[in-house]
């Protein structure tokens, strides 16, 4: 299944995307479980499958053209949203641009480019290998795709994020690796929006991001969550970047050093992990324009692709 949250003049609803059309579950089969996505998650297995056999039947007069409805995230509000490092290669990379950016501000910088890259302050945390990082994001700063993003009159930074992300469908606690995968519902992408002059001096204070990542809209979700039968493999999907039509990014969903049963498994211990909640991946390599040398303008539009699950696309706009 490929589920969407959308709104048209009944308000905001629970649908499927069907071919080139979307179904309006509720519309198809009027029960509580398919009042919202959230209430979808919540209703387990069974619902699960209600909804498999309701898109089966495919009713015609619960169709909707795409053209008539605004798809939404697929999750307006998520329960909990953690950001997680469980790609590293692109850090490994930032880290480089980071201290090239440093040593730029000296007379030789090659020479203070080396000086830094040997006091070993630029290299990648162990703690990143061992276990799963993670910091919580806001859950109530969410956007869907087709919709603008505003971006704050603080920064002049402008950049993305290519991730994707797991969303949790069935509460987990205790959880070994090997049952992991029985508690994920399913999958979207995830476009960590990054005000980057922000964000990098609040991350020397060693208090995370902050307003760097923290703003309307600087979570991207969508456009849909598409269900683990979708794939054959999840950890085999071609993630692309592509801005105003040139594509900047080509990575897979393989290259993740900690896959997401290990966050599950990790974040489980001594805790429930609730339906609902959103797990992301972190930065595929070469997948933010820091990391590339580049960033975005205004008026810019950004589309990520996982393959599977559909195109996120927004453009970034300046408040008049």
């Amino acid at each position: 299944m490929k589920l969407v949250t959308f709104a048209n003049q009944d308000g905001q609803r629970l649908g499927a995307l069907v071919e080139d059309q979307l179904l309006d579950l509720a519309a198809a089969n009027p029960v509580p479980a398919f009042a919202s996505m959230q209430a979808l998650i919540d209703a387990g297995p069974q619902a699960w499958d209600a909804a498999r056999a309701t898109i089966g039947k495919a009713d015609a007069s619960a169709l909707r053209a795409l053209a008539d409805v605004s798809i939404l995230a697929p999750l307006p509000q998520p329960v909990r949203l953690r950001d997680c490092s469980l790609m590293l290669e692109h850090m490994e990379i930032v880290l480089e641009q980071m201290a090239r950016r440093a040593a730029a501000e000296e007379g030789d910088p090659e020479a203070a480019y080396d000086r830094l890259i040997a006091s070993g302050k630029y290299h990648l945390n162990p703690t990143f290998k061992k276990q799963c990082v993670y910091y919580n994001a806001d859950h109530t700063s969410v956007s869907g795709t087709g919709v603008d993003i505003l971006w704050p009159s603080y920064s002049d930074y402008i950049d993305f994020e290519l991730e994707w992300a797991c969303v949790i469908g069935r509460p987990a606690r205790d959880v070994s690796r090997e049952r992991a995968r029985e508690h994920i519902f399913g999958y979207t992408i995830l476009n960590d929006w990054s005000a980057r002059d922000v964000q990098m001096p609040l991350m020397y204070t060693m208090n995370g991001p902050g307003e760097g990542k923290d703003f309307p809209g600087s979570w991207g979700l969508g456009p849909c969550i598409a269900t683990p039968d979708e794939m054959e493999d999840p950890y085999d999907l071609v993630m692309t970047a592509t801005i105003n039509g040139e594509q900047w990014t080509r990575g897979n969903t393989g290259s993740m050093y900690h896959k997401f049963e290990d966050a599950i498994a990790q974040f489980s211990r001594e805790k429930t992990i609730l339906p609902g909640e959103v797990l992301g991946s972190g930065t595929v390599l070469g997948g933010c324009g820091f990391e590339l040398g580049r960033s975005l303008s205004a008026g810019d539009t950004v589309e990520l692709e996982v393959e599977k699950i559909g195109i996120l696309r927004n453009r970034v706009v300046r408040a008049h």
